[in-house]
C-alpha cells in the first residue's frame, strides 16, 4: 500500500517512476591541430608527444624486445592503462591493470584524485611484473603480474610508506627497494619541502623490510630551496645506483633532477648540471609548438643498448592554458661524464624527430595501429560487443549502460557530474586543441531534471554540459557552464520532443562552438566562441585532461 502512495505522489509531480533512457547512436572525433599538420616521414621520423591528450605520469619498463607504459589514472575507471610497443614511438593500448572495484575503490573520491603515478618494473629474477602506486583514498599497494595482458593479481597494500609516487628497483644481486615521495622528518625548513624514502623489499614474502630511510631532503640544490621533490625512480647502471626524480611543482616549473651513489642507501651526490630536463627558462616565449611542464620522467635501456627517457609535458594554446592536459613524450638520452641528459639546457622540445636506424626497421609493424598521436580521426557506432578501450568511466561504475543495436543506451542515474558520486557518463580523452566531437541521440526528456548530450568534463566544479532537456514542459537544447555556479550560456527550442537531436562541437584552442540539428535538418549555432578557458588545468587546478563524454541524469 505505501509503494503505491509514494508512485501515486511521484507521479503526481511529474517525476517518471522509469527514468526515460537516452540512447546514442555514434560518437565521432577528428583532431586538427597544426603542431602535427607538418611533413613527416612515418617510417623515419615521429612526432613528439607520442602518447597525446591526458597521459600523465609514465612509467615503462622492457622486458626483452617489447616496452611496456602505464600513466596515472586518478579518478576514471577501469584504472591505469597500460600501452605496450617493440619501437618505443608506436604505442597500442594493451589493457587496464586495475579492472575491478576491489582492485580499484574510488568511492566518492574527486576527479584528481585515485590514481597518482603508477610505476611498472620488471623483474628478471622472477620473471614478473610489479606494478606500484597510490591511490590517495585508500594508501600505497603493488600489484603483480606474469603477463599485462591477462591480467594483474589484487593489490598488497603497503601501510609504511608515508606519502605518494612509489617506485621499484629489482637489483641484480636480487635484493629490492622502494622508493618514495614523503614528508621530511622533523619541521619543514620551508613551504613546499618534501623528500625522498627508501625502504628494503622482500621479494618472497612481498612485504617490506625494517623502517623507512631519508636519502634526500628537499631535492637538488641547484635551486634554491627546491620544492616538491617526487616522482622517484631508482636504477642501477654500471657502478653506481642513480636516483631520478621530478621537482619544481606539476606547473610551469617541473623539472627533472638527478642523483647518483655507491650504495641505495647513500650517501648521494646530485649532477651539478641539475636540471636534467625542463622548459621553464632560458627559451623563446614565442616559439612555435610550445611544450610547457616537462618532468616526471622515466628512463629505459633498449634492447639495442641505448637509452630513452618518458616524460609529461603540456601543450598550451596560450600562455600557460591547455585543456589537453599532460601528455608522454619520448627523447633519446646522452650520457656525459657518468651522468644522464634527457634535454640540453635551453633547448626546446622538438616536435618531429629522426628514429634510429633499429627504430626504423619496426616503424612499419606500428603504421596499422590505432594512432595515439599526431592528427587522427575515429568513429565509434557502438555496434561492436565490447565497448571500445578508449572510453572510461569516473569513478566505480554502476550498471547503467549498454551496446544495442541502436547504439549505446545510458539509464540515467539520479546522479550529476558536480558530485562525488559515479555519473551515469562515458568518457574519451579530448586529444588535440583544434578538435570535432559529434553525436547523435534519441532521448525524451520527460521533466526539467532530465538530461542527455554531451558534458566537457575538467572537475566537478569546472565543467560544460551541451543536450537536450525540458523547459516550462518544452523541449530544448541547452549549453551550460559550471564553475562552481551553474550558468546558462545559451539554449534554444526544440520542434519535437521525440526528434533524434545531432549535437556537434569544435573546439580551436581556448574557443569552442557548439552546434545542433534536429532529425534530419541542417546544423545550427548555438553558441559561437564559447571561452573555455575554465577546461584548462591552469584555470581550474587538478591534474587530468579534459574529457568529453557521453552524459544522461535525471538530476540536472
Amino acid at each position: 500500500m505505501k509503494k503505491i502512495i509514494v508512485f501515486a505522489m511521484l507521479m503526481a509531480l511529474g517525476i517518471p517512476l522509469y527514468p526515460q533512457t537516452a540512447t546514442f547512436k555514434y560518437f565521432q572525433y577528428q583532431g586538427n591541430d597544426t603542431r602535427f599538420d607538418k611533413p613527416i616521414d612515418l617510417h623515419r621520423q615521429y612526432y613528439n608527444p607520442i602518447l597525446a591528450g591526458f597521459y600523465p605520469d609514465p612509467s615503462l619498463c622492457r622486458k626483452g624486445d617489447t616496452y611496456y607504459l602505464v600513466n596515472s589514472s586518478f579518478s576514471f575507471f577501469p584504472g591505469v592503462p597500460v600501452s605496450v610497443s617493440k619501437d618505443l614511438i608506436h604505442w597500442q593500448h594493451l589493457s587496464y591493470a586495475l579492472n575491478s572495484k576491489e582492485q580499484l575503490p574510488l568511492t566518492h573520491q574527486r576527479v584528481s584524485g585515485g590514481i597518482f603515478a603508477p610505476a611498472i618494473t620488471y623483474n628478471e629474477k622472477n620473471k614478473t611484473f610489479y606494478l606500484i602506486t597510490t591511490n590517495v583514498g585508500k594508501g600505497n599497494f603493488f600489484i603483480k603480474s606474469k603477463d599485462p595482458s591477462k591480467g594483474w593479481s589484487n593489490p598488497v597494500y603497503l601501510p609504511k610508506i608515508n606519502g605518494i609516487d612509489p617506485s621499484f628497483l629489482f637489483d641484480k644481486d636480487g635484493k629490492a627497494y622502494i622508493v618514495h615521495n614523503a614528508p621530511v622528518y622533523g619541521k619543514q625548513d620551508y613551504e613546499g619541502q618534501r623528500a625522498i624514502r627508501i625502504l628494503r623489499f622482500d621479494v618472497k614474502g612481498d612485504s617490506i623490510i625494517g623502517e623507512p630511510k631519508e636519502i634526500i631532503r628537499g631535492g637538488s640544490h641547484v635551486q634554491k630551496n627546491p620544492i616538491w621533490i617526487e616522482g622517484p625512480h631508482l636504477y642501477h647502471i654500471g657502478n653506481y645506483y642513480y636516483l631520478m626524480c621530478a621537482e619544481g611543482g606539476t606547473c610551469d616549473w617541473h623539472s627533472e633532477v638527478i642523483f647518483r651513489a655507491k650504495n641505495p642507501m647513500g650517501p648521494w651526490e646530485e649532477n651539478p648540471q641539475n636540471p636534467i630536463l625542463t622548459q621553464r627558462t632560458g627559451l623563446n616565449p614565442d616559439r612555435p609548438d610550445i611544450v610547457t611542464s616537462t618532468g616526471h620522467a622515466d628512463l629505459v635501456q633498449s634492447k639495442q643498448g641505448d637509452w630513452w627517457a618518458v616524460f609529461l609535458g603540456c601543450r598550451p594554446y596560450q600562455d600557460d592554458f591547455y585543456n589537453t592536459g599532460r601528455d608522454t613524450y619520448l627523447l633519446p638520452v646522452t650520457w656525459k661524464n657518468g651522468w644522464p641528459t634527457i634535454l640540453e639546457k635551453g633547448k626546446a622540445v622538438p616536435t618531429v624527430l629522426n628514429m634510429t636506424s633499429w627504430q626504423q626497421k619496426l616503424s612499419a609493424q606500428g603504421q596499422d595501429q590505432a594512432p595515439m598521436t599526431g592528427n587522427f580521426s575515429y568513429h565509434d557506432d557502438f555496434k561492436e560487443e565490447q565497448l571500445n578501450s578508449r572510453w572510461i568511466f569516473l569513478r566505480n561504475p554502476e550498471n547503467f549502460w549498454k551496446l544495442t543495436s541502436n547504439g549505446l543506451e545510458i539509464s540515467p542515474l539520479n546522479t550529476n557530474i558536480h558530485g562525488n558520486e559515479a555519473p551515469s557518463a562515458i568518457f574519451v580523452r579530448q586529444q588535440h586543441n583544434n578538435f570535432t566531437a559529434e553525436t547523435e541521440i534519441n532521448f525524451t526528456p520527460e521533466n526539467n531534471q532530465n538530461f542527455a548530450g554531451f558534458t566537457l568534463l575538467q572537475n566537478e566544479e569546472y565543467n560544460f554540459i551541451f543536450g537536450k532537456t525540458l523547459r516550462e514542459g518544452k523541449p530544448i537544447v541547452t549549453l551550460q557552464r559550471d564553475e562552481k555556479i551553474n550558468v546558462t550560456i545559451a539554449s534554444a527550442p526544440l520542434q519535437n520532443n521525440t526528434d533524434d537531436l545531432h549535437l556537434k562541437i569544435k573546439g580551436d584552442g581556448r574557443y569552442y562552438d557548439f552546434y545542433y540539428a534536429e532529425g534530419n535538418g541542417k546544423w545550427q549555432i548555438l553558441a559561437k566562441g564559447v571561452d573555455a578557458v575554465n577546461l584548462s588545468t591552469h584555470q581550474s587546478g587538478g591534474f587530468i585532461g579534459d574529457c568529453i563524454g557521453l552524459y544522461s541524469t535525471t538530476r540536472l
